[in-house]
């Protein structure tokens, strides 16, 4: 998913709670998806963003010159004004675009 483009809120929103657990029936089942939902879209965000700033590092020795990046910079400031891995996990699971499933419940059923 493209998290440039997400609708997410940048700031804190106040949500009805009974919105979050329309799938599960439990809002402690729903946050547990949420917060596994966002572990994941951080250490994707986290990967990403590795790999552009590794095109910017320098592998001289030298400790006492600091070179500043205006590429850099910006594409640092980008990802820190982006949303929240938490509440892009949040606005995924609340557009229903979160796939999960509960195998103590699947054997309960069968």
């Amino acid at each position: 998913m493209d998290y440039k483009k997400s609708k997410a809120p940048v700031n804190t929103v106040t949500r009805d709670i009974m919105d979050l657990a329309k799938d599960t029936d439990n809002i402690y089942e729903s946050v547990s998806i949420i917060a596994k939902r966002a572990n994941q879209i951080s250490s994707e965000l986290k990967q990403e963003l590795s790999q552009k700033l590794q095109e910017f590092s320098s592998y001289s020795e030298t400790l006492d010159e600091v070179f500043e990046n205006r590429e850099q910079i910006e594409i640092s400031r980008f990802y820190e004004k982006m949303p929240k891995p938490s509440l892009l996990a949040t606005e995924e699971f609340v557009e229903d675009q979160v796939y999960f499933r509960n195998p103590a419940k699947e054997d309960v059923e069968e």
